[in-house]
């Protein structure tokens, strides 16, 4: 090997640096849930337009899935878009096996947060476009998103985790968000969204 190409590995190697990220996160627990749907209220009185001018669950970001009979009462964020049923099925099934195999009875897509084309959950009932948890963004930021403020029995926790992202990715991610940041003082988010979706949905 050449000395040449032994700098340039090397140099490669400094250059991918691990760095540590810490992420917010709402820990459920679902023994304290007891289905009242304040969350549900809470959240789509955020996201209403003007904010906090209507309540409709339809709009929020968080469903409780009501097994009422079973007295089973999931809360289920809404995590992700996909353009095709249960692409993301193996990965879901794996997760339900390994932490609530207890829930091995219930369909598949009953606590999975997607938004996909075979149901009507965790879409815009005004736009249709699909909708994410975004901890409740605002600005100035909230020390705590709504549906864990107002749960009355502690079942929504937020927390923290460290993850390790490569140093090149999290630049990456920075270089993103703040095109986003500038597209959306031009534009607005929702003609931002409304395009990134259609642009998502041709691909």
């Amino acid at each position: 090997m050449n000395s040449n190409l032994k700098m340039q590995i090397c140099l490669k190697e400094e250059l991918e640096v691990s760095v540590k990220k810490k992420i917010k996160f709402i820990k459920i627990d679902v023994d304290k849930c007891h289905g009242c749907r304040a969350c549900e209220v809470a959240c789509s009185a955020f996201h209403s337009k003007p904010k906090y001018s209507t309540i409709n669950p339809a709009r929020s970001r968080i469903r409780v899935y009501r097994d009422e009979l079973r007295n089973v009462f999931v809360p289920v964020y809404a995590s992700f878009y996909t353009k095709a049923e249960c692409a993301g099925r193996r990965v879901y099934i794996a997760e339900q096996k390994e932490h609530s195999p207890d829930r091995s009875e219930y369909v598949e897509c009953s606590f999975c947060g997607a938004a996909c084309p075979s149901r009507d959950l965790f879409f815009e009932p005004d736009s249709g476009l699909p909708v994410k948890c975004d901890m409740c963004e605002d600005d100035p930021p909230l020390e705590t998103p709504w549906c864990v403020k107002v749960c009355p029995v502690g079942a929504l926790v937020v927390e923290e985790k460290e993850v390790e992202v490569e140093e090149e990715e999290q630049q990456k991610e920075d270089e993103v968000e703040t095109g986003l940041d500038a597209l959306a003082d031009k534009y607005g988010w929702d003609k931002v969204i409304e395009t990134i979706v259609k642009k998502v949905r041709n691909e």
